[in-house]
């Protein structure tokens, strides 16, 4: 493994969580079910929405399990590498859960079910009620499921590097390394995510961690091969060679998704056997996006600026924050009867206004810093 940071890895983590953050304001006009939504959903939101649904953030957990690598050789070991992972993200989870998140279930409850108390009266007597309200499991970890979610597959990998020797884990990384080479770099990651699919069609993520199997596999996946290109960077030669391919067949299985929302809008029921291909599309166009963002960013992304070490710093935070700033500001727009557009413009704003703001307060503040997710001074 070299030492050289890959800057192009570092950039395709930030337009991964910027790409986020659009995406949870497009779920505010999306007819999907949401925590506040529109009064008059748009069927057409769905298909912009669906072009990054199926690899969005399956990418995250990729750049994450580079920067997993990355880290764990910094440190050295798997005992530091797990007390700084937990440190980085149960604190700010914790943080999170108690301070952050609450605003989001108290509005789709008052705004969906009828909810008659205040949020104080739900954050003091219901909230830490452990039981669910209204279908609504509380105390809830909301949009921080990935920072659930992360924490247990860098502990699964720190738990794995302590118990297996060194000769052996080389051994495993050269295989899979191998595997990956050429064409294999397309084809087996895929045929991991469709076998997955075959084995498990009805599942549904339901982000609780403890009943989400299927979905595990499928982020676990993603999560193996990013940490694989950081200790095997040979790899990076792989998706110079093929990322271009991938990023034409991405484009053409999304034609049958745009093909199925277009056709059957909204609520409308497909017929059954639209299902198959519509998820086969969907695993295809997922892994094949993915291939070909770490392509783009191998190829143009990889150097550095100014503001790269900022943002990288910055898009935990946002991310934090986002969510709930989007939930809040969306509640005031619907109960203004506020339109589409000057929604979507007020909720860019104030989305990126209110998470700089969290970022530039928190790192300012020694004891903030830790719950906002960043290091310590």
């Amino acid at each position: 493994m070299t030492a050289q940071r890959h800057y192009g890895m570092d950039w395709l983590r930030i337009g991964a969580f910027a790409l986020l953050i659009l995406y949870h304001i497009g779920m505010y006009f999306v007819p999907w079910d949401w925590h506040v939504k529109i009064a008059q959903p748009l069927d057409w939101v769905a298909i912009p929405m669906l072009a990054t649904n199926s690899w969005r953030l399956a990418l995250l957990f990729l750049v994450s399990g580079y920067a997993s690598a990355a880290l764990f050789a910094k440190l050295g070991g798997s005992s530091a590498f797990a007390r700084s992972r937990s440190a980085r993200l149960l604190i700010p989870l914790l943080f999170g859960m108690i301070v952050i998140i609450p605003p989001q279930p108290w509005i789709e409850l008052v705004g969906q079910h009828g909810y008659p108390h205040g949020f104080g009266h739900f954050w003091l007597h219901d909230y830490f009620g452990f039981h669910k309200l209204a279908g609504i499991d509380l105390p809830t970890w909301q949009h921080l499921w990935f920072v659930v979610y992360l924490w247990f597959y860098t502990m699964l990998a720190a738990l794995l590097l302590a118990v297996g020797p060194v000769a052996v884990r080389a051994k495993i990384a050269d295989g899979a390394a191998r595997l990956l080479n050429g064409w294999g770099l397309l084809i087996w990651p895929l045929a991991v995510w469709l076998l997955i699919y075959a084995l498990f069609p009805d599942h549904d993520e339901t982000h609780a961690l403890f009943n989400d199997g299927p979905t595990h596999l499928h982020y676990l996946t993603a999560f193996f091969v990013g940490w694989l290109l950081r200790v095997r960077p040979a790899l990076f030669e792989a998706v110079a060679r093929w990322w271009k391919v991938a990023a034409v067949l991405a484009v053409i299985a999304f034609v049958p998704i745009f093909w199925v929302e277009w056709t059957w809008p909204g609520d409308t029921i497909a017929p059954d056997w639209v299902f198959l291909p519509y998820h086969v599309a969907r695993q295809v166009n997922g892994w094949m996006a993915i291939v070909a963002l770490v392509g783009i960013a191998d190829t143009w992304w990889n150097h550095d600026h100014p503001r790269r070490a900022m943002l990288a710093e910055a898009v935990f935070p946002f991310y934090i924050i986002h969510q709930t700033i989007i939930v809040v500001v969306g509640w005031y727009l619907r109960q203004g009867q506020v339109g589409a557009l000057p929604s979507f413009l007020i909720l860019v704003a104030a989305t990126i206004l209110g998470c700089w703001l969290f970022y530039a307060i928190g790192r300012t503040i020694g004891w903030l810093r830790p719950l906002i997710g960043l290091q310590r001074k």
